[in-house]
């Protein structure tokens, strides 16, 4: 498969107002995350599973209508695509969470096998600092 921009948006766009169980059908099971940082959802994951659970599944306690994520661009270098995400959510204390994403993401046979996210580390920290779990 040759990776173009038309397909990564394709697989993220799935992301966007849903639950994301489309998209992650797209995750290999054994990959590799990284969410840069130092809040409460940073850590480097090894799995699909550990990284649901460390973001996802802690997003959704706190984020009524999970996390409104937009696709805003994407480019495509061989094997590695670069997305751009914004949020546009609220939190249950009604912090509005806007937040801007950057995911460089590695493909191998149809999957994404690899993930760098950069996002905004501050506002992280505030979201969970104001709305403990």
């Amino acid at each position: 498969m040759t990776l173009t921009p038309v397909i990564v948006r394709d697989i993220f766009k799935h992301l966007e107002g849903s639950d994301g169980a489309d998209f992650f059908v797209r995750v290999a099971d054994d990959v590799d995350w990284i969410v840069q940082g130092s809040h409460p959802l940073a850590g480097h994951y090894h799995s699909k599973a550990d990284f649901l659970a460390g973001t996802f599944e802690k997003l959704e306690k706190i984020l009524p209508r999970g996390t409104q994520l937009e696709v805003t661009n994407v480019m495509v270098f061989g094997h590695w695509a670069v997305v751009e995400l914004s949020s546009l959510t609220t939190a249950k204390n009604g912090l509005r969470f806007d937040n801007q994403y950057c995911w460089l993401a590695r493909f191998a046979e149809g999957k994404i096998v690899e993930v760098r996210a950069y996002l905004d580390s501050a506002l992280v920290q505030r979201l969970f600092d104001e709305n403990p779990l």
